[in-house]
């Protein structure tokens, strides 16, 4: 198997770090949602087909699966920064709402 190489994006903001199990399955969560919808775009961006090209069928079906991976990678480096957002979303959604700041 290839070994997935991606470098850390400079500038990158960490995820934020959890202060319980809740708000690190939260996080987990948001990560998720940000993996898939990445790999959607590069789904769409013809990724796939390139991927898969000359590869005949075993290169199609698996050509998805090396996408989802490329997702998960860049995630973990930093993603586009949008799974931090749906976490602050969704702890605030949790929390009671005389604790609720607007911004």
């Amino acid at each position: 198997m290839n070994d997935i190489s991606i470098p850390p994006a400079s500038g990158v903001v960490a995820s934020p770090a959890p202060a319980s199990d809740r708000d690190a399955e939260l996080l987990r969560t948001a990560e998720s949602f940000e993996a898939v919808f990445i790999a959607q775009m590069l789904q769409l961006s013809g990724l796939a087909k390139a991927v898969s090209a000359n590869g005949g069928f075993g290169g199609e079906a698996f050509a998805s699966l090396l996408v989802e991976q490329y997702a998960a990678k860049l995630v973990e480096r930093g993603g586009f920064g949008i799974s931090e957002k749906v976490y602050e979303q969704l702890r605030d959604k949790e929390l009671p709402n005389a604790e609720r700041t607007v911004a």
